[in-house]
């Protein structure tokens, strides 16, 4: 997307708009009209909030285990937190989410879980923006036989099962305490986060790929070769700053997606090790009990939800803020609206008199 270089908005004084005949041309720029569109969307600043207030827990999850709770995440309260029939027992002033299926402390574990979840969402995102925009820019920019090859790597990389992978991969490597490729890669977070970014590239390696061959024949890049620049500085320079918009907007409907990929692995079993607290690990036990024991599935489960839909909220507004033709839309409609309640008025004053 080329950059925005001016954005010229009527002020309520202007001939278009019902207050008076006055008008006044305001110059903005590509932030002031990023911030302008964005601002408006209350769902966004929702999901903003969220994801604020669920990264601070997750940071400060240690401080408030040792300071507060006084509960440790793999601690066992299994005489004060398990009935006569051995089932855990439900929320109370000690234990504000009540006793998982081990007898620990959900609450805990839950805020634990959410630092596993955004570490392996956040770092498997990073692995993949870096494949994919990387080879994004070459396929796109220069075209031919690169072009060729890296696009049939990508057909190759979408149809593979990435989730039957994903289980031979890290079965494998979790068999044994030295992992595997001569102990490079070793069971835990890493691992499942290598294995979600290293098949998830594609998706945002085709967008770049499209976004590059539209701008590499644009005006500013012409002005760029014939003054001499580098094919490299061109693309650092000129086209990866053209098309950050679309890749923050993708990263933001990423980072939900590999949350959930990462949950499905520990439901599965799978995933980080079992003394370590995930979302997904809490909904596999809890499958086992939900139906005697409800805030087992209830409070992790809402935890992911309420996560998930917090990404995909504030990436549908950050979509919606870089893009010129919903602001276009947006203005269109409120035009509409400033003179549907003109004529109202004028109608009432006519009435009236």
């Amino acid at each position: 997307m080329a950059k925005i270089a001016e954005d010229v908005s009527a002020e309520p004084g202007s001939p278009g708009s019902p207050a008076g005949p006055a008008s006044e041309v305001v110059g903005r720029s590509p932030r002031e009209i990023f911030w302008s569109r964005f601002r408006r969307d209350r769902f966004a600043f929702v999901g903003i909030v969220f994801i604020a207030c669920l990264i601070v827990m997750a940071i400060a999850a240690p401080w408030i285990s040792r300071e507060v709770t006084h509960h440790g995440p793999n601690q066992l309260f299994l005489f004060t937190m398990t009935d006569q029939y051995g089932l855990p027992k439900g929320p109370s002033k000690a234990f504000w989410f009540g006793a998982d299926v081990a007898a620990r402390d959900l609450f805990v574990r839950v805020m634990y879980g959410a630092r596993t979840s955004l570490i392996v969402a956040f770092f498997a995102t990073g692995l993949e923006m870096v494949v994919g925009v990387l080879l994004g820019v070459v396929a796109g920019f220069y075209r031919g036989k690169i072009d060729t090859l890296i696009s049939r790597l990508m057909d190759v990389v979408l149809s593979l099962p990435v989730l039957l992978l994903a289980l031979g991969l890290v079965s494998a490597c979790g068999l044994q305490d030295t992992g595997c490729m001569w102990g490079l890669v070793k069971p835990g977070l890493l691992l499942v986060s290598y294995v979600i970014g290293l098949f998830s590239w594609p998706y945002i390696a085709r967008i770049v790929r499209g976004q590059v061959l539209t701008l590499r024949e644009r005006e500013f890049v012409e002005a760029a070769r014939a003054m001499g620049a580098s094919n490299t500085r061109i693309m650092l320079r000129e086209i990866l700053p053209n098309i950050v918009a679309p890749i923050i907007v993708y990263t933001t409907l990423l980072i939900p997606s590999n949350i959930l990929f990462e949950a499905s692995l520990s439901f599965l079993g799978i995933g980080v090790p079992s003394s370590v607290p995930s979302w997904g690990h809490e909904l596999s036990d809890a499958s086992q009990i939900f139906d005697a024991a409800w805030w087992t599935m209830f409070f992790p489960g809402m935890f992911l939800l309420a996560t998930t839909l917090a990404f995909n909220l504030v990436g549908d507004g950050l979509r919606d803020a870089f893009d010129p033709r919903a602001a276009a839309m947006s203005y269109r409609r409120s035009k509409r609206k400033a003179e549907r309640r003109a004529g109202e008025q004028t109608k009432e004053a006519v009435s009236t008199a």
